[in-house]
C-alpha cells in the first residue's frame, strides 16, 4: 500500500483536489471521478485516472504519486497512458499528465528522452515539499502537504489544520471527511497511535470507524515503522521470505518456469515483486507473465 495508498484515499474521496494543484481546471471539474483503469492486449493497470463525466467528453488526467524513485517511470506511463487514451479517443477531448512527488530527489534521473513531453503544457510535475507551508493552504492541499511533513512538526500542524476545519467548514459530511482524513494520516505517520489517542490529539471526538482502509493504513503504518528500526540484514532476510513466497505462487499457478524467467523475477526491485505478486493471480499461461515482466 504505501504512501500512495493515502493519495489514492484522498482523490477518491475528493478528486477536485488534483485541480487545486494545477493552474487551469476543467469547467466541470466537481463531475470528475477518480479512479483505476485496466488495458487489454497487452494487460496492465493505470492506478490514477481522473475521468470526466460520461455523458460530457473532456479531459482525461493521467496521475502518478511517487514516494520513491522510479528510474522507468516516463517510458512506462507514457506507454501505457497514451495506450489508454487511443483506445478510449471518443471519451475524451484531451490528456493531461500529473506526477506528483515527495520531493525533487525522487523523479528518476534520465529524462532528456522525454524532454519535449515533461516541457509541454499537457505535463504537469508537482513536488509536495514545495508547496509551502501546510498552515498556509487551503485545507485540501494543506491535507496533501501533511502527508510529508516531518514528524517533529506533523502533529502540531494536523491540530492546527483540524482547529481550521472546525471553524471554516460548515458542511457537516465534508467536516467529517476532512477529520477523518486528518486522523488517517496521522495514524499512518505515527502507527503506535491508537483511535482514541488520535482523536484526543485533534481536539474532537469524531468515533473513527475500524473500516478496511482503516485497518491497512494502520497495519502499514507499523510496518514502516518496524522498518526503520530494523537492521539491513533483517531487511534482506523478509525480501528473501517474499521472494521465496512469490516463486512458489508462481510455479503453483503456471508450472515450472523457464530458467531465463527466474532469473529475470530474481533481478525484480521489491516494489515490483510485490506488484508482480498481486499480478500473478491473473495469469493464465507462463505467457502471460513473460509478458508482464516485459513491459516492467
Amino acid at each position: 500500500m504505501k504512501r500512495d495508498s493515502i493519495f489514492f484515499r484522498l482523490f477518491q474521496q475528493s478528486p477536485t483536489l488534483l485541480f487545486e494543484l494545477l493552474t487551469e481546471t476543467p469547467e466541470n471539474a466537481d463531475k470528475y471521478r477518480f479512479d483505476s483503469v485496466a488495458v487489454k492486449e497487452p494487460k496492465f493497470e493505470i492506478d490514477g485516472v481522473f475521468l470526466p463525466p460520461d455523458d460530457q467528453p473532456g479531459v482525461v488526467y493521467y496521475s502518478e504519486f511517487q514516494s520513491q524513485r522510479d528510474d522507468e517511470l516516463y517510458e512506462r506511463m507514457s506507454s501505457e497512458t497514451y495506450n489508454h487514451f487511443y483506445r478510449n479517443r471518443k471519451k475524451f477531448s484531451d490528456c493531461q499528465w500529473v506526477a506528483i512527488y515527495t520531493s525533487r530527489s525522487k523523479e528518476q534521473k534520465d529524462v532528456y528522452p522525454f524532454r519535449s513531453w515533461l516541457n509541454c503544457n499537457q505535463f504537469h510535475r508537482i513536488y509536495l515539499d514545495e508547496l509551502g507551508d501546510a498552515r498556509d493552504l487551503p485545507l485540501g492541499l494543506a491535507l496533501i502537504a501533511l502527508t510529508v511533513e516531518k514528524k517533529k512538526k506533523a502533529k502540531d500542524t494536523a491540530r492546527y489544520l483540524a482547529d481550521r476545519t472546525q471553524k471554516e467548514v460548515a458542511d457537516p459530511q465534508t467536516n467529517r471527511a476532512i477529520m477523518e482524513m486528518l486522523s488517517t494520516i496521522l495514524i499512518y505517520t505515527f502507527n503506535n497511535l491508537s483511535r482514541t489517542e488520535v482523536e484526543k490529539m485533534l481536539g474532537v471526538d469524531i468515533t473513527l470507524q475500524e473500516t478496511r482502509f482503516y485497518k491497512e493504513v494502520k497495519a502499514e503504518g507499523k510496518k514502516e515503522g518496524k522498518k526503520e528500526g530494523k537492521k539491513e540484514g533483517k531487511e534482506e532476510g523478509k525480501e528473501e521470505e517474499r521472494r521465496s513466497l512469490v516463486s512458489i505462487l508462481l510455479d503453483r499457478k503456471l508450472g515450472k518456469l523457464p530458467a531465463k524467467t527466474k532469473k529475470t523475477i530474481a533481478a525484480l526491485d521489491l516494489a515490483k515483486l510485490e506488484s508482480l505478486a498481486i499480478a500473478l493471480l491473473d495469469f493464465e499461461t507462463i505467457e502471460d507473465l513473460e509478458t508482464w515482466l516485459k513491459q516492467k
